[in-house]
C-alpha cells in the first residue's frame, strides 16, 4: 500500500514536509512523489493537483483519489479519470482563511470603503449616510462547507443573510432558497451576493445581464467560487449602469487576467489574483489522512464527489 502525491509538493511545502507529515499521521503509509512511482501495484491512493490523467499509468489497486482543488470540473470530465471514489480534502468546519476573506470583502463593500478610498484620493470630507447591518441582506450562492462560516459569522453582526442550493435541504442556520425557480426571488432580496458555487454545466454564466438585472439596484458582488461564474461584458455594463455597484472579484476567467482586460482599471471592481485560501501541509495531510482512515473502516469517504454532478 502506498499514496502517491503529484504536483502538491511543487506548489504546497516540500516532499520532505508531506513525507514528515504523513509520517506523524499514517506512520505505515509509504509516500511516493510523481513521477517516482515505484511499483505500480503497490499504489492505492492518489493526491494531486491538477494531474495529467493522459500522462498517468494505470494503478491496478487503487482505491481512492484526493483532489487539492476546490473545483474539480475538469477533473471529472475527462476520459481517463480512474473509476475510483474521488475525494476533496477540505476542513469539515470551513477554512478561517476563507471565512476572514469572504466576511473582509463583505465589509468592504457593506461599509462603502471604496468609495472612501476613492474620495481620498480626491482630498474629499466625504460624509454619507451609513447603512447599519440590519438594513443589508446577504445572500450567499452555495451553501457547503466554505459558504456555511462566513454565513454564520456576518449573521452574527447582525445582517440578514440567506442562501441559494441547488437542491431541497432540512432547515439550515439560514433561510434557504433552491432550485432555478426560486433563483429570481432570491436575488431580487439580496444586496450583496456572495458566490460560493462549483462550477458546473447549469452554473456557469449564472452572474449575467439577465440575472443581473433580477438584483436591486445598486447590488454588488463577490466571487470566490470560479471565473467562469460571471459573464465579464455583463458584469462591466450593470457596473456602468448602476444596476450593480461593486464587484469583488478573486476568482476570474481566464486566469492570469490578461493585462489587456478592462476589470484591472475599472473603478467599480477589486482584482484579486485567486488568493482567498491557502491551505497548508498539515491541514491536507489531515483531511487525506482522515478520509484513508475512514474508507478502509467503512468503505466511505468524507466528502466524497459526486463526478456526475461535478462537484
Amino acid at each position: 500500500m502506498a499514496l502517491l502525491v503529484i504536483n502538491l509538493d511543487r506548489i504546497i511545502g516540500s516532499a520532505d514536509a508531506w513525507r514528515d507529515t504523513f509520517a506523524a499521521q499514517l506512520p505505515d503509509l509509504p509516500i511516493r512523489f510523481w513521477p517516482d512511482v515505484g511499483e505500480l501495484k503497490d499504489i492505492e491512493y492518489l493526491a494531486f493537483m491538477h494531474p495529467d490523467f493522459d500522462r498517468l499509468p494505470a494503478f491496478p489497486n487503487l482505491k481512492a483519489m484526493f483532489s487539492r482543488a476546490a473545483g474539480v470540473e475538469d477533473i471529472v470530465r475527462h476520459p481517463k479519470l480512474p473509476k475510483v471514489p474521488l475525494g476533496k480534502v477540505e476542513p469539515p468546519g470551513g477554512d478561517p482563511m476563507m471565512t476572514e476573506y469572504v466576511v473582509m470583502h463583505v465589509l468592504r463593500l457593506h461599509r462603502d470603503m471604496p468609495g472612501y478610498q476613492a474620495a481620498q484620493a480626491k482630498r474629499e470630507w466625504r460624509r454619507v449616510p451609513i447603512v447599519r447591518p440590519e438594513q443589508r441582506r446577504i445572500g450567499f450562492l452555495g451553501f457547503g462547507m466554505m459558504a456555511k462560516a462566513p454565513a454564520l459569522v456576518l449573521q452574527s453582526l447582525g445582517f440578514k443573510v440567506s442562501a441559494w442550493v441547488r437542491s431541497p435541504r432540512p432547515a439550515a442556520e439560514v433561510p434557504l432558497f433552491h432550485g432555478r425557480d426560486r433563483l429570481a426571488s432570491f436575488l431580487g432580496q439580496t444586496d450583496v451576493a456572495v458566490c460560493l458555487l462549483p462550477l458546473t454545466a447549469e452554473t456557469e454564466g449564472i452572474f449575467c445581464a439577465r440575472t443581473f438585472a433580477m438584483m436591486p439596484r445598486g447590488a454588488m458582488l463577490v466571487n470566490v467560487g470560479r471565473g467562469r461564474h460571471v459573464v465579464n461584458d455583463d458584469l462591466i455594463a450593470a457596473l456602468d449602469s448602476g444596476q450593480l455597484s461593486y464587484a469583488a472579484l478573486d476568482a476570474l476567467w481566464p486566469e492570469p487576467l490578461p493585462p489587456e482586460s478592462p476589470l484591472w482599471l475599472h473603478p467599480r471592481v477589486t482584482v484579486m489574483p485567486h488568493v482567498a485560501r491557502r491551505p497548508t501541509v498539515g491541514q491536507l495531510v489531515t483531511e487525506v489522512a482522515a478520509n484513508i482512515r475512514s474508507l478502509e473502516a467503512n468503505g466511505k469517504l468524507l466528502q466524497q464527489v459526486d463526478v456526475t454532478r461535478g462537484y
